[in-house]
């Protein structure tokens, strides 16, 4: 199915390339990186998807030069070029290296892992001239579900969004966890032993916004710590999983929580790899709500190219504050809770940490409300569907 969905970033994407930029778009698979280069006119697009393709410029990655170099239409004719899926051919990041550095051509390069990219230890793209942009499943700006309970069991990638009928989501989302999380990620990363990395994914996905222990997830999946650290830097890698770090920072609390979260990119991909079925449960789906407000408001700020950093806080022996939005010189606290009636109790944790912390000042309780809410001076509870809303008010 085709994205019919307009995507926020692409005025930013193409703000850059009409400023002579070139642009690094990332993404996870089928989030709409190719169907979002095609709305674009280019002078040649590569897909190293096709094996005959990438056999031939991996075999002879100067070729691209010698291709793009018969483009050109005078000396001064910089054509724009995409190439998709660039980590399948790494060495070719150091031909266009060359060629955006004469003034030679401009590139659209997307990917789907960064871990290919970053072990290309030539690649040195010259800073501001090449755009960094991060392309996630859909925002709540992009595509507002009908019902919460739409996205907490299937996700908002473009293509499975867009369907009406949940078999044939499950389908897509099944053969997504099969053919790309459990086939493509181990052949790119060379893991040997698969059946603990199997056994890991499902754990990660059910662990999935808990402060992690790697100690226990070892255990269970019969490797070392430091093997199930270097597996979550594979999601990482490849776009699965973001690292939500604890703010430890407190002249009062010296226990603050200092392991990290890991959110999935996407709640239906997480559910099918984590092999839950569709009837959660009211804590679960608790659960599962704190994540979908972290994942989209992490897809928020990286969809305005925000520098915002998405934290949370947590004392052991004491209270917790489920996000933490620090931007600039503000730490904005937030609470998520399921409920259709919030109510001041449920703001606690905030009332304690804005009177820790002078740089927040007001805070939030994200939950199924109609309409806002002033539960203190200090604290408002809003729906998550004026999540969005909320972000661009703040200026993230």
């Amino acid at each position: 199915m085709s994205l019919k969905i307009p995507r926020k970033i692409k005025s930013k994407l193409l703000n850059s390339l009409e400023r002579g930029k070139s642009v690094l778009l990332l993404g996870p698979r089928q989030t709409g990186k190719t169907t979002l280069v095609k709305d674009i006119t280019v002078r040649k697009s590569i897909n190293l998807i096709v094996p005959s393709v990438r056999r031939q410029l991996t075999e002879d990655p100067d070729r691209l030069l010698r291709e793009i170099q018969s483009l050109r239409k005078s000396k001064s004719d910089r054509p724009l070029i995409s190439i998709d899926e660039i980590q399948l051919v790494p060495e070719l990041l150091n031909v266009a290296q060359y060629l955006i550095d004469e003034n030679l051509a401009q590139f659209i390069l997307t990917g789907s892992s960064a871990r290919k990219i970053r072990a290309q230890s030539d690649l040195n793209l010259l800073p501001g001239r090449v755009v960094y942009f991060r392309l996630d499943a859909l925002t709540l700006d992009e595509f507002m579900p009908s019902k919460l309970e739409d996205e907490l069991y299937f996700g908002a990638l473009p293509g499975i969004a867009q369907l009406k009928k949940k078999s044939e989501k499950a389908d897509d989302l099944h053969s997504y966890v099969e053919t790309y999380l459990e086939e493509e990620i181990r052949k790119e990363t060379n893991i040997r032993d698969i059946g603990a990395f199997s056994r890991f994914l499902s754990l990660a996905a059910s662990d999935a916004g808990n402060i992690v222990n790697f100690s226990a997830i070892a255990n269970d999946c019969g490797v070392s710590s430091v093997t199930v650290q270097s597996y979550y830097k594979v999601l990482e890698d490849c776009l699965i999983c973001d690292r939500i770090l604890p703010f430890t920072q407190s002249t009062t609390r010296k226990k603050l929580t200092r392991s990290p979260k890991f959110l999935f990119f996407d709640l239906g991909v997480r559910r099918i790899a984590a092999n839950e079925g569709e009837s959660l449960g009211s804590i679960a789906e608790g659960r599962m709500f704190e994540q979908f407000i972290g994942i989209h408001l992490l897809r928020l700020i990286r969809s305005r190219q925000s520098r915002a950093e998405l934290l949370f806080w947590n004392d052991p022996s004491g209270p917790e504050v489920d996000f933490i939005i620090r931007h600039r010189n503000r730490m904005i606290p937030i609470e998520v809770k399921l409920t259709k009636s919030p109510k001041p109790a449920d703001a606690k944790h905030i009332f304690k940490f804005i009177s820790e912390y002078p740089l927040a000042n007001h805070g939030y309780v994200i939950s199924q409300c109609e309409e806002t809410q002033q539960l203190s001076d200090d604290v408002t509870a809003i729906s998550w569907r004026k999540l969005s809303d909320v972000i661009d008010k703040l200026g993230i």
